[in-house]
Parts: C-alpha cells; sequence; structure tokens
C-alpha cells in the first residue's frame, strides 16, 4: 500500500490491509492468486539471475508464490516478527522449526502438555535421528532448568497447552532459554497473535496451526514460523522447502481472508467461551472446569500477564467414565464430534480417545486427561443456542 507504516497502526487495521496491495494490472482489490507451478523469463540471462539468487524474482510454486508472500508478510506484522515463512499444515510449520535448528544427539526440552501431533512427531520421527526429548513441568522452573543439558538445543513450550490450557510463564522461559543459550520456541495457536505475541516476552521463534483460528473456517490446512529474518532464509527457508511441504497458492488466499475477520471471531470465541465456562461451573455434572479466564483458575493472573484475552477453549471433566462422556457428546446436535479447533463452528472432542492417544499413560495421568475430559471450542454461534445444546445433552446423562 502507498506510503503506510504499519508498525504505528492498530491490530484490526493490519489485518485487513497488511500483506495486501490492489492488482497492479487490473486494479483489483483483491490481490490474485497466482496459482501456478512454474515461471517464465524474459531470456537465459534474467533466469540465470534469479535462480541463482542474483536478482529478485520467482523460481518454483516449492520455493514461493507471491500469493504466499502476501500471507507471510501479514502474519509477521500481526505476530510482530521480522519474517514468516508458511507451510502445508501447522505440524509441516512445528516440524521445520525443529528440524531447521537439530541435528543428531542433540536434546529438547518440551513441556508435558502440548498437541498430540507434535508429541508424534517427536516420539515417532526425531527420535529416530538421534534427537532426546525431555517431558517436563514448563510451570516449574527449576525442573526445566534440571533438564538442561550440554547438548539441550530447544525449550519448546505450547501455551496455553493443549488440552488442559496450562499457562507458562513465557518471560521465566525466555530468561532460562537465554541463560543456556538455547532457542525458545512457542506454539502460539491457542492465542493467535490476536490475544498472545511470544516474541514480546522473549521467544526467539513461534509456530501456528493456520488451520484453526487464522483459516476460522474449518476449510484448509495451514501452518507458519515466524522469527527472525536469517532464521526464516537460511535454517528454515532454504533447507526445509527441499522436503516440499509448500502451501498452495489457493490456501494463502483463504487463510488471508481468514485473518481479516481474526480480530471479530476470536472476540466472540472468546465470548462464547466464557459463558460456555461458567455454565458448566455452575453444572452439578461438572467435576471441573479448565479455562485461564475464569477468576477461580489458578493460573487467571498469569494470564492476564501475558495475554490480552482468554480464547475460544474450554476443558472440563464431568462426573462418571467414558459411557457418560459418549452418551453426553453423543446427545448434542447443533455442537459437532470433530477433532481440531478454532473454527466458527463449535467442537467437542475427548482427548484421550482422539488427539491425545499418542501421550504417554505416565502424562495422561498427572494431568487427569481421562475419559471424562473433554475439550470444547467454542464457535461464534449465539451464545443462548450453545448453552440449550449443552442443556438438552446433559439432561440425557
Amino acid at each position: 500500500m502507498k506510503n503506510v507504516d504499519f508498525s504505528k497502526l492498530n491490530f484490526e487495521t493490519i489485518a485487513v490491509h497488511g500483506g495486501a496491495e490492489p492488482c497492479p494490472v487490473t486494479g483489483a482489490i483483491v490481490s490474485p492468486i497466482y496459482q501456478t507451478s512454474t515461471y517464465t523469463y524474459e531470456n537465459t540471462d534474467i533466469a540465470e539471475k534469479i535462480q541463482t539468487g542474483k536478482m529478485p524474482g520467482f523460481k518454483y510454486g516449492r520455493d514461493h508464490s507471491k500469493t504466499e508472500i502476501e500471507l507471510e508478510e501479514k502474519i509477521a506484522l500481526l505476530e510482530g516478527g521480522e519474517a514468516c515463512k508458511a507451510f502445508a499444515s501447522g505440524m509441516a510449520a512445528i516440524a521445520a522449526a525443529n528440524i531447521g535448528l537439530l541435528n543428531a544427539g542433540d536434546h529438547v526440552v518440551c513441556s508435558e502438555i502440548v498437541y498430540g501431533g507434535t508429541f508424534g512427531l517427536f516420539k515417532k520421527l526425531l527420535s529416530r535421528y538421534g534427537v532426546e526429548i525431555t517431558y517436563v513441568d514448563t510451570n516449574d522452573s527449576n525442573k526445566v532448568e534440571a533438564a538442561i543439558k550440554k547438548n539441550t538445543k530447544i525449550l519448546y513450550v505450547e501455551t496455553p497447552g493443549n488440552p488442559t490450557l496450562g499457562i507458562t510463564d513465557l518471560e521465566t522461559m525466555a530468561e532460562i532459554a537465554k541463560l543456556h543459550n538455547l532457542k525458545f520456541i512457542v506454539d502460539n495457536t491457542f492465542m493467535t497473535p490476536y490475544f498472545q505475541n511470544p516474541l514480546k516476552f522473549g521467544a526467539d521463534i513461534v509456530v501456528h496451526s493456520a488451520t484453526k483460528y487464522m483459516s476460522g473456517h474449518g476449510d484448509c490446512l495451514g501452518g507458519a514460523v515466524i522469527g527472525k529474518k536469517d532464521f526464516i532464509q537460511k535454517a528454515l527457508h532454504d533447507p526445509v522447502t527441499k522436503l516440499g511441504a509448500t502451501i498452495s497458492p489457493f490456501t494463502c488466499f483463504l487463510i488471508k481472508r481468514g485473518l481479516q475477520t481474526l480480530p471479530l471471531r476470536m472476540e466472540k470465541h472468546q465470548q462464547n467461551a466464557m459463558s460456555v465456562a461458567k455454565y458448566l461451573e455452575d453444572n452439578p455434572k461438572v467435576e471441573k472446569v479448565l479455562y485461564p479466564g475464569l477468576k477461580s483458575n489458578s493460573q487467571h493472573e498469569l494470564a492476564k500477564k501475558q495475554m490480552r484475552g482468554f480464547g475460544g477453549v474450554v476443558s472440563f471433566h464431568i462426573k462418571g467414565g467414558l459411557a457418560e462422556t459418549k452418551k453426553l457428546l453423543d446427545n448434542l446436535n447443533l455442537i459437532h464430534i470433530a477433532v481440531s479447533l478454532g473454527d466458527v463452528g463449535t467442537l467437542i472432542e475427548i482427548p484421550s480417545t482422539m488427539t491425545h492417544q499418542s501421550v504417554s499413560p505416565e502424562i495422561k495421568a498427572k494431568y487427569g486427561l481421562t475419559d471424562s475430559f473433554i475439550r470444547i471450542s467454542c464457535g461464534i454461534e449465539n451464545t443462548d443456542d450453545l448453552l440449550n445444546d449443552l442443556d438438552q445433552a446433559f439432561s440425557k446423562i
């Protein structure tokens, strides 16, 4: 855009205008989708200069597209980072961030509670190449420090944690990482850049599953890594694109469109989540509610310190076992049984049998990931309609 200093603009304006310009050929306000696998050049000299990096330009669809660059610029602006690299899925982004930093024999200290796919990546793939993982309660700084070894390269944190919504103190973890010369990676999927910016608290790298709130409509997969330009280009983009985890131009278009309404959606997600959390807290058939927005939550003050909102996910324990849990979910009419989160529609699942099957029995037991533990991702529907659907389903158990 002409003469726009995005550093002086607010989040909502950046979400709409960041990383996009009207088409220079037609004047179309919405940027074109550059749906191509390769590019042609005016002559062989230009082709050689672009392919060898001596001249700016596009090489191949796996490397970059103009649509992808626009998405990356928007995400970097929103997250407050120097640069961003988009990927075909959230797991591709998480894998790339780790692979871009690790060598065989290195060690990672990781939060005990993270997305099930992250557990699977560390357990089933990175471990095969000699990367050692130590899972630790990142709410306890002493345990984190005790877990660090001479070969530790990464401190990996997800906050709020999936699915328990535990909050990790970002400033404290950043201090530990800096003291031990570690790269501090934070998964910010649950909060999005609208509610939390880990880079401002000392994180080196932020990862997102853009499939979730960034896209917001449950119709595409995507991921993003945000950090210093040097890391994004040299340690991440150049080698990891060889794996082919490329995000498609059309998917970039969908996520860019989703980001334009991110502030509006996050406010409604949070509004519904708070109402659902309070409803569950007062429900005699519920044992415990986990939501950092509740004043009764032990980490409420920490959440307020580093987050501008509390997100749209609520977890809870019901009284009973798997039979009661299944009966509750099976009797919902409006709310869909599904994995994932951040959709405009409300989704509900049983982590122990769905998203977190790969988590060790010890960690499941420690954090109460039993068959009575339920995670609900609150959409943007009418609040009363959601509460009524929950109420009628609870009446069946």
